[in-house]
C-alpha cells in the first residue's frame, strides 16, 4: 500500500517536519533534564514551532524561497540576541542549541527536496551527536597528539596519494603498478587501523575473548605470540588457547573482506571454505574455554603499547617491498610451472606474510584462473596457521600446549580437506 494514494504529499510532508523537529525538541528536552526551564532557549515545543515555522515560510515561496531565507535571518538574529544574553547572565559559551535550533529550521527544505533516506540519516545524525557530548569527551581524552596525526595520515593516504599513483606497471619486468601497491597498503591499513581504534578507544579493557576477536582482524599472527606469551608469564591458561582460536578465525572472515574488496568472484568462491574455517575455529575456541572452566573476565592482553600503529612509514614500506617480492616471484613460478606452481607456492609464502602475496594475487590479471588464485589463497592461509602453531606452541606453558595443539591441529586438517574438496569441486 503507497500512502500516497490517500494522503497529499503537503500533509506528509508537514507531519514529517513536525514529528522530526517534535524528536529533536524532546531530544533537547532529554539533554537538559538537570536545567531550570529558564535557563533553557527552548525544547520540545520551540524546536517543533521553529520546524513548523521553516516550513510555512518555505511552502509560501518554495521557488524563490525569499520568505525562508529572510526567516533564517530573523531567527538567527534571534539566536544571536539570546546566546549574548546567556554569556552575559550565565557565563555559558556554548552554541549547539543555537546551530540545532538553525538546522531545524533548515529541515522542510530536506523534506521537499531530498530523498527521504536522506532526510531521516540528517535526523538521525541531529539525535545521536546531541547526545554523544560525553562520549566525544571520553574519547579526546583518551587521544593523544598521535592520534590525530595518524587519522591525517590515513586521509592522505587514501585520498590524496592514492588517487595521483600511476596505473601501469612499473617496468616490464616488475607485473604490479604503483596503484596496486599503495591501494593494497591503504585498504590493508583501513581494516588494521579500525581494529586499532575500536580497541583503544571502545574496548581498552576488554577481556582475553574480545582482544582475540579484535587482534584477529588487526594480525592474527601478532595476536597469536602476544596471547602466547602473556599465556606463559600471567598463568591466563585455556582462555589465553581460546582466545587464539578466535584470533585466528577472525583471519578468516579479515582475508574474506579483503577478497571481497578487491576481487569479487573470487571473494563469492572463497565463502564456503572460509566461513567453514571460522566455524572450526568458533567451536574450537568454545571447547577450549568450556574446558578452563572459567568466564573471560581477565584483563585484556593485547595492550595499547603492544598494538603498534598500522599507519606507521614503516610498516608500509616493508609491506610495498613485500608485495613487489612476492608478485616477482608468482610471476616467475606461474611462467616455469603454471598455475598449479602458484598454489604450490602459496604453502610456502604462508610461512611469512601472507596479506602482500594474498592482495597481489587477488589485484593481478595476468593469466593466473581464478580458481588457482582462490586455491591459493586457502593454501596460504593453511601454511600460515601450521607457523603460528609453531611459534604458540614454543611459547605457552605446558599445560596448555596440547589444547593448544589440538585447535590448531583442527584448523589445518579441516584447511587441508577444504583444499583438496576445493580442488576437484571448480577444476
Amino acid at each position: 500500500m503507497n500512502i500516497q494514494e490517500f494522503l497529499p504529499p503537503e500533509i506528509i510532508n508537514f507531519i514529517l517536519v513536525l514529528v522530526f523537529s517534535l524528536l529533536i525538541g524532546m531530544g533537547q528536552r532529554r539533554h537538559h533534564l538537570k536545567q531550570d526551564d529558564n535557563e533553557l532557549f527552548g525544547t520540545d515545543r520551540t524546536f517543533t514551532f521553529i520546524g513548523l515555522l521553516g516550513y510555512v515560510l518555505y511552502v509560501f515561496d518554495s521557488d524563490g524561497a525569499v520568505p525562508f531565507l529572510v526567516g533564517f535571518f530573523v531567527l538567527g538574529l534571534l539566536l544571536a540576541i539570546q546566546y549574548f544574553l546567556k554569556i552575559k547572565m550565565q557565563k555559558d559559551f556554548g552554541l549547539t542549541s543555537s546551530i540545532l535550533a538553525l538546522l531545524t529550521y533548515c529541515l522542510p527544505v530536506l523534506v521537499f527536496t531530498q530523498p527521504i533516506w536522506l532526510t531521516l540519516s540528517f535526523v538521525v545524525a541531529l539525535l545521536i551527536l546531541t547526545e554523544m557530548k560525553g562520549t566525544f569527551r571520553t574519547i579526546s581524552k583518551k587521544a593523544s597528539e598521535e592520534e590525530f596525526i595518524t587519522l591525517a595520515k590515513f586521509i592522505a593516504f587514501a585520498g590524496i596519494i592514492l588517487p595521483l599513483l600511476p596505473t601501469g606497471n612499473i617496468a616490464g619486468f616488475i607485473p604490479v603498478s604503483p596503484y596496486q601497491i599503495w591501494l593494497a597498503i591503504v585498504v590493508v591499513s583501513g581494516v588494521s587501523y579500525a581494529s586499532y581504534i575500536i580497541k583503544k578507544f571502545i574496548f581498552p579493557d576488554s577481556g582475553i575473548l574480545l582482544t582475540g576477536v579484535l587482534g584477529g582482524i588487526y594480525s592474527s599472527t601478532a595476536t597469536t605470540i602476544i596471547l602466547a606469551r602473556r599465556e606463559k608469564q600471567e598463568q591466563t591458561g585455556l582462555q589465553s588457547v581460546s582466545a587464539i582460536m578466535l584470533a585466528n578465525g577472525m583471519m578468516y572472515l579479515r582475508v574474506l573482506v579483503l577478497a571481497f574488496v578487491f576481487n569479487a568472484s573470487i571473494g563469492a568462491m572463497l565463502v564456503w571454505p572460509f566461513l567453514l574455517q571460522f566455524v572450526v575455529a568458533l567451536v574450537a575456541s568454545r571447547l577450549i574455554l568450556r574446558k578452563s572452566g572459567v568466564d573471560d573476565t581477565t584483563t585484556a592482553a593485547l595492550k595499547e603499547s603492544e598494538s603498534k600503529n598500522p599507519l606507521e612509514l614503516k610498516t608500509a614500506t616493508i609491506f610495498g617491498i613485500l608485495f613487489v617480492g612476492f608478485g616477482l616471484i608468482t610471476q616467475f613460478v606461474m611462467n616455469h610451472y603454471g598455475d598449479s606452481g602458484v598454489a604450490g607456492l602459496a604453502f610456502v609464502i604462508g610461512i611469512f606474510d601472507v596479506d602482500p602475496f594474498l592482495l597481489y594475487l587477488l589485484q593481478q590479471n595476468s593469466g593466473l584462473v581464478a580458481m588457482m588464485i582462490a586455491l591459493a589463497v586457502i593454501n596460504a592461509t593453511n601454511s600460515n596457521n601450521i607457523m603460528k602453531m609453531i611459534y604458540a606452541l614454543s611459547m605457552v606453558s605446558k599445560p596448555s600446549r596440547k589444547p593448544l595443539l589440538y585447535g590448531f591441529l583442527a584448523l589445518v586438517v579441516s584447511g587441508l580437506i577444504i583444499s583438496v574438496a576445493f580442488y576437484y569441486i571448480y577444476r
